[in-house]
């Protein structure tokens, strides 16, 4: 077994949730060495040196990679590859931006998606949007791929500290600068590392339903919020609420589909959750089939009821 990297995603202040579960999967490869790359920090090294089976944290800090751009944290990965065996990244919106690049820089295959370790060479990741497993096997010398968060267990932390290591490296970035970031202020849970999630559809046919009828219940039940691509596309809620295949892959302890018809692309994002609950008026729709619980009805004069059957439990 070879050394493995793993690229630590951070938002500046804290370690992104899904890079403990790409360790695990890195733990199952060889000896995980983590990089962490930005600007002042430290802290987030600290952090990373501590997570169960992480050897070694490499630091890339530098002023380039303040704001995550994919070129130059590709470029780095590139810098790195000789050393290593594997290169790991959570599929994220930043993973699936950088490992790509690095592959064609390497002249290798990503693979990307990957749910299962079978052994240094064999993987198993989703096609046809979840509906079928492909048992891949790659002969180049160096595998980058990111893997699926939900498929893996959060490595902990182990209560030992992994030596720190600086690297000096100049890294040039002239393909694509920074101009500005919106990021959406949540007092909700992530919705990705959410234990209980509410999502809602085009069944609740605009944006003021879902504020009056989904969110109250979310509040109570300490959930986040998620949404169908139908929902995001008019307009009910910020993009960044998409369950589904172009959108955030979730897993969490109980997944609420209220309105949601349950569309391959949808069931793709949520169909790992341990408990699945439909309300919808269809007793056809393909949610069904996947929820352990579902109920037949108007949402409209459902979702009240249970509002109110939550207040007498709070």
């Amino acid at each position: 077994m070879g050394q493995v990297l793993v690229f630590i995603e951070h938002d500046g202040t804290e370690i992104k949730n899904q890079v403990r579960n790409a360790i695990t999967a890195g733990n199952k490869l060889g000896d995980v060495v983590a990089v962490v790359a930005g600007y002042n920090v430290g802290h987030i090294a600290k952090a990373a040196s501590v997570i169960y089976g992480v050897r070694k944290v490499i630091v890339a800090d530098d002023n380039v990679f303040s704001f995550a751009l994919a070129e130059p944290l590709a470029d780095l990965l590139v810098h790195l590859a000789p050393t290593y065996s594997h290169i790991i990244a959570a599929s994220t919106a930043i993973g699936k931006s950088i490992i790509p690049r690095a592959a064609g820089l390497l002249d290798v295959q990503p693979i990307s998606e990957v749910i299962g370790v079978i052994d240094e060479n064999t993987f198993v990741r989703p096609i046809y949007a979840g509906n079928a497993h492909a048992t891949v096997r790659s002969s180049d010398a160096r595998k980058l791929m990111t893997v699926r968060a939900t498929s893996f267990d959060p490595a902990p932390p182990n209560g030992s500290t992994a030596p720190i290591e600086i690297l000096e490296v100049a890294i040039a970035n002239t393909k694509s600068r920074f101009v500005s970031a919106e990021v959406p202020k949540n007092e909700r849970p992530d919705l990705v590392a959410a234990r209980v999630i509410v999502s809602g559809g085009r069944g609740l046919q605009n944006g003021d339903n879902f504020r009056k009828l989904i969110y109250p219940i979310a509040d109570k039940l300490c959930a986040a919020v998620g949404a169908s691509r139908a929902a995001v596309d008019a307009g009910f809620v910020p993009n960044d609420c998409q369950v589904g295949q172009t959108g955030k892959i979730v897993a969490p302890d109980l997944y609420v589909a209220i309105g949601i018809s349950g569309a391959i692309q949808h069931l793709a994002g949520m169909k790992d959750s341990k408990i699945i609950v439909a309300i919808n008026k269809d007793e056809d729709a393909p949610i069904f089939q996947v929820a352990d619980y579902g109920m037949v009805g108007d949402l409209f004069s459902i979702l009240p009821e249970l509002d109110r059957e939550l207040d007498h439990l709070s």
